[in-house]
Parts: structure tokens; sequence; C-alpha cells
């Protein structure tokens, strides 16, 4: 039994990774991705880069040459550089808070879900707490409070943007929950737990796993503006400081593009590879999407 699921699971993913390649949403988000994704795992150990390596005065914000093929900042420092180490922060937080944001969402989603009744009232009155306030101002006031820290940077990301999936997987269990094999499960006395995680979570899985990539995106504009707006960390590089480096320093009233454009540019790839993954895969894993 157990080489038959093997056996089937193997060629479910063979089949996805074949619509995956075959659909040009997701293979053009994918290369996108996975360049970006190297970026910040082999970048840095290429092209070395220190926040408090400050570069001479008269590299200061000199565009790209032999030597800077990106120019320099306000601060003498390599953008190249800059631009390559900011990758891997940008990309660890957004994946970081995006999962944090996925647990709490689907664990919401799914206990009020199932429960129903008082527990689903109560949980649904906090996730339209959430959906309510203006996310931006929730963000700032609780980075202020926590410090600009990059784990702190993670949490309040996470702890904001979690109440959109968390109705997305409620509505999905309200409809799981009333098919036949759940009630079957329950009349032979297996507990909520059990039902929930060996019933509920796989049914749900696709809409979680599709909804992830589009929140991940979601994360990293946010980590990005909230870097822009001097919130972030200052000791780590990444994007969103380049932005918020590059407003301060007056680079656009100087022409200096080669500052702002590149952080800006990757930061529009990076979302739009997220998006085109993320709508590809929920047509992918919805069958009524595929047929239409």
């Amino acid at each position: 039994m157990n080489n038959i699921r093997a056996s089937l699971r193997k060629r479910e993913f063979i089949e996805f990774c074949s619509q995956v390649y075959h659909n040009k949403m997701a293979f053009a988000g994918t290369i996108i991705l996975f360049f970006f994704i190297l970026m910040a795992v082999l970048g840095p150990l290429i092209v070395p880069f220190d926040v408090l390596d400050f570069g001479a005065a008269g590299d200061v914000l000199q565009p790209p040459s032999q030597g800077h093929l990106l120019g320099t900042d306000d601060m003498g420092r390599d953008v190249l550089a800059y631009l390559v180490s900011g990758s891997r922060v940008s990309l660890l937080v957004g994946s970081l808070a995006t999962a944090l944001s996925m647990v709490v969402g689907t664990v919401i989603g799914i206990v009020a879900g199932y429960s129903g009744k008082a527990i689903d009232n109560i949980l649904m009155r906090l996730t339209d707490f959430f959906l309510v306030i203006p996310w931006l101002p929730l963000m700032m006031v609780l980075a202020a409070v926590l410090g600009t820290s990059i784990w702190n940077i993670i949490i309040v990301i996470g702890m904001t943007s979690w109440a959109g999936t968390a109705r997305v997987v409620r509505a999905q269990t309200l409809s799981v929950r009333e098919q036949q094999f759940v009630e079957r499960t329950i009349s032979i006395g297996a507990d909520s737990r059990h039902i929930m995680l060996r019933h509920i979570l796989p049914n749900v899985f696709p809409l979680i796993f599709a909804n992830t990539i589009l929140v991940a995106a979601i994360a990293i504009t946010s980590e990005t503006t909230l870097s822009f707006l001097g919130l972030g960390d200052p000791t780590t590089a990444s994007w969103g400081m380049m932005l918020h480096y590059a407003f301060e320093a007056g680079a656009t009233s100087q022409g200096a593009y080669w500052f702002f454009l590149p952080p800006g540019m990757c930061v529009v790839a990076v979302v739009l590879a997220f998006t085109f993954i993320g709508y590809a895969f929920d047509e992918i894993l919805n069958p009524k999407l595929r047929q239409r």
C-alpha cells in the first residue's frame, strides 16, 4: 500500500512539474525567481559587501564605470555589491514572514471553519479586525514599538498579513467539512485534531500553497516599504534601505539613476515573479480554472 501511495505521489509530482514547465507564466516566474535566489545565495560570496565600508570622498555618487559597474552611492559604496547583498535580506525577510503568515492564517482558518459557532465567531471577528485596519499604519506602529531589527520586521509583517489567508482557508474548510469522508470519520469517533490534520489540511493545502506565493510578494513589498520609510535595520543591506538612502541623498534630483533604479527594478521583478507563479499555480491546482 505504501509503495502504491509513493508511486502515485511521484506521478502527481511529475505531472505537476510538467504543467509548470508548459505554463508560460509559471515558467517565466520560476526563471526570474531562480535567478534572484542564486544572487542571494552566491552573490555575497562573489561580490562581498560591508554596510560600514565607506568609499573615498571622490567616489560619492559616481556613475557606472569599469571599476563600479553600477556606480556608487552617496557614501561611496559600490551599488552592485549593495544590490547583491541586499537580495539576501529582502528574500529572507519575505520568505520567513510569509511562512509565519501562512502558519497563523492556516491554523485560524481551519479551526474556525471546522469548529463553527462561538469559536468561529471569535476568530472571524479577530480576522475582520486585522482586515479593516490599514496595514501600513499598523506595521509602522508595530515596527516603531518593537524596534528596527530584521527579526522584528519579520514578526511585524507575518502578524499583519495572515487575515486574508485565514478567510480563504476558512471558506474552503467549510466546504470540505461537509464531505462524506469527513462525516464518516466523525462517526467512528475520531477526535477533532486528527480530522483537521489528516483530512481537512491535505484537502485545503493546494489553496494554501497557491496563496503562499502571492503573500510572499506582499511580504517583500512590505519589507521594502518599511525600510524605505526608515523603519528597517540600518546595519543590514536590503533593497528597501537602498531606496531609503537614495531618497535621503536626493538621487532623483541629482540624476543619479544608478542609485535608485536597480533596487526598484529588482523589487518589481521579484514581486512580478511571485505573482506570475501564484496565479499559474492557482490555475494548475484548480481543475475548474484549468478547464477554463
